[in-house]
């Protein structure tokens, strides 16, 4: 009979680290993303000399910088937990898991720390292309770093290329360990994440500041790049969705019968769209869905079989919150996707003429990217559950023996200290927008 108290530690230990991750995930998300536009921003002032391109460098250089070193931070206390509540985890992969998390600290944090210097302070100490360069190389060590977080992750949700040997993982591969069957779904997937979230910040800011009666150049231009990015973005993220499910298909069918709500295999299944998932019955409630939709989504054809929840006996993710999270990140992708096209057209027909109410909509959409991602995270992580690695490692053999109420009283500081710093990190971004025509020295623009 499991002890009742070491479900709660299972529990508060896995609420912990979620919280940790779902913090900081947040902000790599927008500095991945943001790392490459600011090449943009810095590359077209290279060609064309024109200075409201440095003028948006500079105005989301501030943010940049922000939300690099609060990423930084919230990083750190992931890896504590590695240790304190998780200790099976690394004595039982952490061959595998130690040398990739090395390498994303060798070759992608420190590529980052080094050139960001030169990012923020160089300007006018080197040559305007050796500053370019810089902005570069820490938009490549951000992707990097993108690279090595997501072969760990990916290998954990489909593990390959190692062996167990007295109940530890040995590598028989490193590339079938780091291309792993789901790695470059999820690393594609991740990065046009961060493409997009960053796209509708720069976007939503720049409307903010259009509808503060601030139409400069630098605005205009940030506005149309942020807008027409997220335009061409979304397209290709519906598409890679929809590989990326077909591969979780192959290689987890219990996380698709999850985000379905099939509870026993069964053909022509329809695509609900909205439905309540009763676990007790092991059925779905006030059920409205697309008939054969499902199937012909992940089959391919209409009458395609998916499997049943009832077929793994090792148990299975609670339902509900992989459904709906699901349907959380796909309903915001479409609504990105109305959102990010009707403006476009907006700006296309009407140029710089633009109504209040799709700019105030577009100020709405500004951290849009961030509900995608975390709902997308979910249905990730709860997902591939009772499994920490799947079918190698079960999540309540990984615990350590720290006590529940030690875990609680971690867990509450880190959720008040983590909804101080997003209610101030939202803040101090909108403030920076408010001051902006006065915080850029304009004098000081033309460096070398």
């Amino acid at each position: 009979m499991t002890d009742p108290a070491l479900l709660d530690a299972v529990m508060l230990s896995r609420i912990q680290f979620a919280a940790n991750i779902s913090f900081h995930i947040l902000f790599p998300t927008i500095s991945m993303g943001l790392a490459w536009l600011m090449v943009f921003f810095k590359v077209r002032y290279h060609l064309t000399g024109d200075a409201a391109w440095l003028r948006v460098y500079q105005f989301w250089l501030k943010i940049f910088a922000l939300t690099f070193a609060v990423g930084v931070v919230t990083g750190i206390t992931m890896s504590f937990q590695f240790g304190t509540n998780w200790p099976g985890y690394m004595n039982t992969v952490g061959n595998i898991a130690g040398p990739l998390l090395a390498y994303e600290v060798m070759t992608a944090f420190f590529l980052e720390a080094t050139f960001l210097g030169i990012m923020l302070f160089g300007r006018g100490r080197v040559s305007e292309t050796v500053h370019t360069l810089a902005c570069f190389l820490v938009a490549f060590g951000t992707s990097m770093s993108a690279f090595w977080i997501l072969a760990l992750n990916s290998w954990m949700q489909t593990p390959a290329g190692f062996e167990m040997i007295d109940g530890k993982a040995h590598v028989t591969s490193w590339m079938a360990v780091i291309f792993n069957p789901s790695m470059p779904y999820r690393l594609a997937h991740m990065l046009l994440a961060s493409g997009l979230t960053a796209a509708f910040l720069v976007a939503g800011i720049s409307a903010y500041r259009w509808l503060r009666g601030d139409q400069t150049d630098e605005v205009r231009k940030a506005l149309r790049t942020g807008v027409f990015l997220a335009a061409a973005l979304i397209p290709a993220q519906i598409m890679l969705g929809d590989a990326h499910g077909l591969n979780t298909l192959a290689h987890q069918p219990a996380k698709v019968a999850a985000i379905e709500g099939v509870w026993t295999r069964e053909a022509s299944v329809p695509l609900l769209l909205f439905a309540l998932p009763n676990a007790q019955e092991k059925r779905n409630d006030y059920a409205i869905g697309v008939p054969y939709g499902a199937s012909l989504i992940l089959t391919h054809s209409l009458h395609g079989e998916l499997p049943g929840l009832d077929e793994f006996p090792q148990g299975h993710a609670p339902v509900a919150p992989v459904f709906w999270s699901f349907r959380v990140m796909v309903g915001m992708g479409m609504l990105m996707l109305a959102v990010a096209w009707g403006f476009a057209f907006l700006l296309w027909r009407r140029g710089n003429n633009l109504p209040r109410w799709p700019l105030r909509g577009l100020v709405a959409m500004t951290f849009s990217g961030w509900v995608a991602t975390l709902a997308g995270w979910y249905v990730t992580e709860i997902g591939r559950q009772p499994w920490l690695v799947t079918n190698v490692l079960l999540t309540k053999d990984a615990i350590g023996a720290v006590p529940a109420a030690t875990i609680f009283g971690s867990l509450t500081m880190y959720v008040l200290m983590y909804a101080f710093l997003l209610v101030a990190y939202v803040s101090v971004v909108f403030y920076l927008a408010q001051k902006a025509p006065h915080s850029i020295d304009h004098d000081a623009l033309g460096g070398h």
